[in-house]
């Protein structure tokens, strides 16, 4: 009888690690696209602090 509780939890446990991948929600369009609207917006903002320290220099009479 031992054996069969093992053989049960073992089942158990493989079935749950071969369900629990297929659980995981899929990526929509809009979440997609929320994503890209970040990317876009960090690379804006990294210009925009580009642009400022080059304002700085400029204005310090500093050239790169």
């Amino acid at each position: 009888m031992k054996h069969v509780g093992s053989i049960s939890a073992a089942l158990l446990m493989s079935a749950l690690l071969i369900a629990l991948p297929g659980c995981q929600k899929q990526e929509g369009p809009a979440e997609k696209a929320g994503k890209e609207i970040d990317k876009t917006l960090e690379k804006a903002g990294q210009q925009v602090e580009k642009a400022g320290d080059a304002i700085q220099d400029a204005a310090k009479g500093d050239k790169k």
